[in-house]
């Protein structure tokens, strides 16, 4: 049986962590994030509460989020139960952390991740419980060992529960983030899972609880390391541009997103993965040999470890 205390208590710890690891990067003179706790009053769909906590226009980040919410309904919407029909009509309680981080900088990447875990019920049969998550990463300016030490981090967090869930992974995390309408990867991967639980609660848990804690490794040293780079309005436009595939997959195509609205969330925390400034061209190209033209090349699946 899912424990959501022993749940809760981990992914209101992992938010905490995550914004002070952030704001360490934004440092004294930087921004901070602010705190909106909230909770769906009686009538509402959806019955819960979480905290969502939000940077604008910070030194480092122009715009992020980290958000834990905590939420129940009467019946799964219809997302959660594409590919588990048996599920349709279940009551429902699901919790987790969600972040999105849109550095300023196009030499920084932007990052997501989510951890989180779903209790369906019903009268007549046995709970089905279940744990979903990942990270990846999108470059606008790629640089190869920023991305190897992301993936190879990804990949010793997996470690101790098997050597072939790292491919297996990675794997999905590359299928799964692909804008199909496009033919185009939303960004360089890194790993992805669902619908976990195979080997009992404990040791799901403690996967789950492996890919949220390795998160800042793998993703801040990055920022760290680029942060400082001198850019100018050419790069800020093309990551504009760039950051429009990042809007096409969440509004189209990820699970989380519609699984948030369908089922009556709360939209500012849903759609705060959203970069605050995004353009889009009509069938435009970067010119073949420029640093533009760079990701595209970067994007294809490959071996990064």
């Amino acid at each position: 049986m899912i424990e959501a205390t022993l749940l809760r208590d981990y992914f209101t710890g992992l938010q905490t962590k995550i914004i002070a690891a952030t704001e360490a990067i934004e440092g004294a003179q930087g921004g901070k994030f602010s705190a909106d706790s909230w909770q769906k009053v009686a009538g509402e769909p959806l019955a819960g509460n979480g905290r969502t906590c939000v940077i604008e226009g910070g030194r480092v980040f122009e715009r992020g989020g980290v958000a834990f919410s905590q939420v129940s309904g009467a019946a799964l919407p219809a997302s959660a139960t594409a590919k588990r029909p048996e599920l349709a009509g279940r009551a429902f309680e699901a919790m987790g952390v969600s972040l999105v981080l849109h550095p300023e900088n196009p030499y920084c990447p932007t990052a997501h991740m989510n951890v989180r875990a779903l209790l369906a019920t019903s009268a007549d049969a046995e709970p089905a419980w279940w744990f979903g998550g990942g990270m990846d990463l999108t470059p606008y300016y790629p640089f190869t060992e920023d991305i190897r030490h992301f993936h190879a981090t990804c990949q010793q967090a997996l470690l101790p529960f098997g050597s072939d869930l790292y491919p297996r992974y990675k794997k999905w995390c590359d299928e799964y983030f692909f804008l199909k309408h496009r033919q185009e990867a939303r960004g360089v991967g890194g790993v992805f899972f669902d619908d976990l639980s195979e080997g009992g609660f404990s040791r799901c848990f403690a996967l789950t609880q492996a890919v949220g804690d390795a998160f800042a490794e793998a993703y801040l040293p990055l920022i760290d390391k680029r942060q400082s780079l001198p850019y100018g309005e050419r790069e800020r436009d093309f990551q504009a541009y760039r950051r429009g595939r990042y809007v096409e997959f969440n509004l189209v195509w990820d699970r989380g997103t519609l699984f948030g609205l369908q089922s009556g969330g709360r939209t500012e925390s849903i759609l705060m993965s959203l970069p605050p400034i995004v353009k889009w061209r009509y069938d435009w190209r970067p010119q073949a040999g420029t640093a533009e033209a760079l990701i595209y090349e970067m994007l294809p699946p490959r071996d990064w470890v």
